[in-house]
């Protein structure tokens, strides 16, 4: 397998589990937090916002960032080929839509929403906000993830048949 073939699969693979865990929240992991008095909703995020950054996470999280920044670059350098505009958008959608997006809307609701203490009656009301706000910065890097993987697995489909 060249390292262009292993570049799209990995990107893929990455952008697709990560995908995968945001879709998680997104269908059903945050309304069942919604369901849950506020008190206990917002424990139960705080608790997760904090177990979340281990390096099983964090490694395919942020590799797949950094596999993301080199499809853009290698599509960058080699834009002629028939892969490089979808391993160009591969890197875009993964890089700006879902880690992007979580650097400038999620974690900020995240560190806000760590600050509170949950029977207080104001994280309540920041409660019924974080929930709507966040879960549609969360559908956005759902999407912008399994987007990016599929642009990467076309990528990687069309490797074969060209050099990059």
């Amino acid at each position: 397998m060249s390292w262009h073939a292993a570049l799209a699969l990995l990107t893929a693979l990455g952008a697709a589990t990560v995908g995968g865990v945001f879709f998680a929240f997104s269908s059903f992991v945050m309304k069942a937090l919604a369901d849950l008095p506020p008190a206990q909703g917002i424990a139960a995020m705080q608790r997760i916002n904090v177990v979340v950054i281990n390096p099983l996470f964090l490694g395919v999280f942020m590799g797949t960032a950094l596999l993301a920044v080199a499809c853009v670059a290698v599509a960058a350098m080699s834009w002629e080929s028939p892969p490089s505009s979808w391993l160009f958008a591969a890197g875009l959608l993964y890089a700006v839509g879902t880690f992007g997006v979580t650097g400038a809307l999620n974690v900020p609701r995240n560190d806000r929403l760590a600050r509170l203490d949950a029977p207080a009656p104001e994280a309540a009301s920041y409660w019924k906000r974080y929930l709507v706000e966040w879960t549609f910065w969360n559908h956005v890097r759902t999407v912008a993830a399994l987007a990016s993987a599929v642009c990467a697995a076309w990528a990687l489909t069309h490797v074969r048949a060209s050099a990059l």
